[in-house]
């Protein structure tokens, strides 16, 4: 036990817990997989509710209907209320493996306080996330709103994927396996990263795809612009990425397989987003691009981290 842990002694509820769900902890990795990859999903359920205009598929919230929690079926219903449905049921989902993820970190009283309340984060970022999703239904698909629906879910893949990691390492303190220049290059690969999300987001919301069955875009910004400024955000990204592996060509191992995976992700990521640019825009690619944009964001996240270890 570090002295972090030493000094923040758990309480006597704690140690009730710990002891009781001891016998599951072997279940905790599987748990963090689990909550990395239903983030990356419901990036992709969401996608599904722009991609088909089915925002207010469920018209109030946090009921689907008035009186209904579960949408209801009659002649002149479509599949709106249901691919709707399927988002917020996939978001219960991920409220249930953060609880248990909650659960089996916290009590985990081997680890460093520091390790252990990084166990609370996905639960309490599933709950701000529904309250938001609820504010986007009451008011109508606002874009801001909207953007900032997905924004948190791209902080909360990388938040996953840190969990993830950390459960893996030690709690020493994080020691550098690389050099400056190296890690300044891991850095700028993870500005950059939202620097092509973020164009990625307004560029979708300045298009077809926007969400609103009514209006063809949710910005007022040239959409053919827009892309060009992501598209060479992409290729910034991609030249810095070549940069790093250049550098580590003779670095840890991990820190190297780790940037191939992200080279791989970026360059399909890249293909998707040209090729759904020359098509018009086909809703499977957009779906597709945007469960990319996910696994990219996962990819860049484990890049930094591999940079240094702990003890």
């Amino acid at each position: 036990m570090d002295p972090v842990t030493a000094t923040a002694a758990p309480t006597s509820w704690t140690a009730a817990l710990a002891g009781r769900v001891d016998r599951f902890r072997r279940w905790t990795r599987v748990v963090l997989v689990a909550n990395l990859v239903g983030q990356i999903g419901i990036i992709g359920t969401g996608g599904a509710v722009r991609l088909t205009d089915s925002g207010l598929g469920c018209s109030t919230w946090p009921q689907c209907e008035p009186g209904s929690f579960t949408p209801q079926f009659h002649e002149a219903t479509t599949l709106h209320p249901y691919i709707e449905f399927g988002n917020r049921t996939l978001t219960g989902v991920l409220g249930v493996i953060g609880i248990l993820l909650a659960v089996l970190v916290w009590t985990d009283l081997k680890r460093s306080l520091s390790y252990r309340v990084l166990g609370f984060v996905p639960i309490v970022a599933v709950l701000a996330q529904a309250v938001i999703g609820g504010v986007v239904v009451l008011l109508h698909l606002h874009p801001g709103w909207v953007s900032l629906h997905f924004g948190v879910s791209a902080a909360l893949v990388a938040a996953s994927l840190y969990v993830l990691h950390r459960h893996d390492e030690g709690d020493g303190a994080p020691t550098l396996v690389v050099g400056p220049r190296t890690r300044s290059l891991a850095w700028a690969l993870a500005v950059l990263t939202a620097v092509v999300v973020v164009l990625g987001v307004l560029t979708t919301g300045a298009g077809p795809h926007s969400g609103d069955s009514e209006v063809g875009y949710r910005f007022a910004l040239d959409p053919a612009l827009l892309t060009k400024w992501h598209a060479a955000a992409v290729w910034t990204f991609l030249v810095a990425l070549v940069a790093f592996l250049v550098v580590t060509r003779r670095g840890p191992a991990a820190v190297r397989r780790a940037a191939v995976v992200l080279l791989v992700v970026t360059l399909a990521q890249g293909l998707i987003g040209y090729v759904q640019y020359f098509t018009d825009l086909p809703e499977l690619l957009v779906g597709l691009h945007m469960i990319g944009a996910a696994a990219l964001i996962a990819g860049t996240t484990r890049v930094w981290l591999t940079t240094r270890v702990r003890a």
